[in-house]
């Protein structure tokens, strides 16, 4: 069984730099699988593309041919390393995966770039995470005292050296072994030489999905991917469910870590997931746009406008529009040809960056009253310009209403955030943080009123039916490298939410 791994830069884009501000949650990451399909890499590669938003740091693309697996990792887009037909015939097969990355724990850099390979005894292991485990630095320091020499700075990769020294007869044991060690979040994608395996954690924090093409199998972070492919959506990846595929086509489920309530990511409904996809089994459009009207109920406002903040503000902000009465119409034009890689060389080159990126449309918004809605505040720097670039172009008054509850504390699933003290509504309560971004008036929707807008009468305060850790800081497992650290969470205390 061997390995060939092919790498690459592509293009450029060494250093994506889409918001030099750090002023949104980056998208986790992205995976997609394929096995018992006529052109799996090509079908990987198509699904990747739908799941581009996920990850625009590196792009992986692992394929198995009945005897070797072939690897090619490249830094940038999927579209600038796989568009190719010889990129596509250097993978050949019926069994491919791959991943987009955004480095959450690990840092940049090809060693890092997904699916990570190694050959165990049983063969070769190929594997594509979407997550973070929350106690990879604890497990990495017991596995390196007993021996174990890590690749790459990935914690990933602690569960290919907790699959290699188990002591289980099949790959399908040991992975459950590993698995029973890790604390955190996890959907996987897992390749051997008898097929493909596809997990996602006991609560279901990240997304994975199920599709058919044909007498192909697909597994994907998105049902957008399936669209995109002409695959057909099946079903969700149950929280702390196991599939595996065989090469004969069988399919067999297992659930090895009990039966716990799901609590998937809410964030996903609020930003992460593409508008055209489903999840939790609600459509992410209409739960946006729920959100929205629900955002109108609970803190209206006496506004001429309705203005999103493009791309991810639209759809609460129709729903806004929708429930108040009030028209909507785009205030701010985006630019959509904003290069990803321009590095900020100054303060004042960084504060130009949302120019670039967004407009006034001064015509429209000069001398109305307006109200942006948008996902998020993170840090807030970026709102602040917004309100700055509204009131420059002639709104007599500048009003910020946001689709999400504060988010006042760090995410260790998966989400790129800030450390806590750098998140503004960590540091400050809600009039403060209007006087930081210069608004008129901010509200944030509710926690139970974001619940309602996704199908629950109100969040369960004693089990959460979600995730949602960034804005009630209750985190549903434990943090072990977290509460071993010095540093905590940064400036402000770090709490043990077992403790809460």
């Amino acid at each position: 069984m061997a390995n060939t791994d092919t790498e690459g830069v592509a293009g450029n884009l060494t250093h994506p730099f889409l918001d030099p501000d750090g002023d949104k949650l980056r998208e986790e990451c992205g995976v997609f699988g394929a096995i018992n399909a006529e052109k799996a890499a090509a079908a990987t590669a198509l699904g990747l593309h739908a799941l581009q938003h996920r990850g625009q740091e590196a792009v992986g693309i692992t394929s198995f041919d009945g005897k070797d697996f072939i690897s090619r990792r490249a830094l940038g887009h999927v579209a600038d390393s796989f568009s190719s037909q010889e990129a596509i015939d250097e993978l050949p097969g019926s069994m491919a995966a791959g991943h987009v990355r955004y480095s959450t724990t690990g840092g940049a850099g090809l060693r890092n770039v997904q699916p990570l390979y190694a050959e165990l005894a049983s063969g070769g292991f190929a594997i594509a995470h979407n997550g973070n485990i929350s106690n990879s630095l604890a497990l990495r320091k017991d596995l390196v005292g007993k021996g174990s020499i890590f690749q790459s700075t990935s914690d990933t990769e602690v569960i290919i050296h907790l699959v290699a020294t188990s002591r289980y007869p099949t790959v399908a044991d040991r992975l459950i072994d590993a698995l029973r060690l890790v604390e955190g979040a996890y959907a996987l994608i897992v390749m051997t030489p008898e097929g493909m395996i596809a997990c996602r954690d006991p609560l279901g924090i990240r997304p994975l999905v199920m599709g058919k093409l044909g007498d192909s199998i697909l597994f994907a972070s998105e049902s957008v991917a399936f669209d995109v492919v002409g695959a057909e959506f099946v079903r969700e990846v149950e929280a702390g469910e196991m599939i595996q595929v065989g090469f004969d086509g069988e399919i067999k489920s297992l659930h090895p870590f009990g039966n716990q309530k799901a609590r998937p990511c809410i964030f996903e409904h609020v930003y992460f997931s593409r508008p055209d996809s489903s999840f939790a089994g609600h459509s992410v459009y209409e739960a946006r746009k729920a959100i929205g009207r629900e955002l109108a109920i609970e803190a209206p406002c006496d506004v001429d406008l309705v203005v999103p903040v493009p791309d991810s503000g639209v759809p609460a902000a129709i729903g806004y529009a929708q429930e108040s009465g009030v028209p909507f119409e785009l205030g701010i034009i985006r630019s959509h040809y904003v290069g990803r890689t321009f590095i900020q060389p100054s303060d004042s080159a960084r504060h130009s960056s949302v120019k670039r990126k967004h407009n006034a449309n001064r015509g429209l918004v000069a001398g109305k009253r307006i109200v942006l809605i948008d996902d998020s505040i993170v840090r807030g720097t970026t709102s602040l310009k917004i309100v700055e670039m509204m009131r420059e172009a002639g709104a007599s008054e500048v009003h910020f209403r946001v689709a999400s509850p504060p988010t006042a504390h760090s995410c260790f699933y998966g989400v790129d955030t800030p450390e806590r003290s750098k998140l503004l509504a960590a540091r400050m309560e809600i009039e403060p943080m209007r006087e930081f971004i210069k608004a008129d008036s901010l509200a944030f929707i509710s926690i139970d009123g974001l619940y309602r807008a996704v199908g629950s009468k109100s969040r369960d305060k004693a089990c959460p039916q979600f995730c949602d850790a960034c804005f009630t800081g209750d985190y549903p497992t434990s943090l072990t490298d977290l509460a071993m650290s010095e540093e905590g969470t940064g400036e402000l205390p770090f709490v043990d939410p077992k403790a809460a």
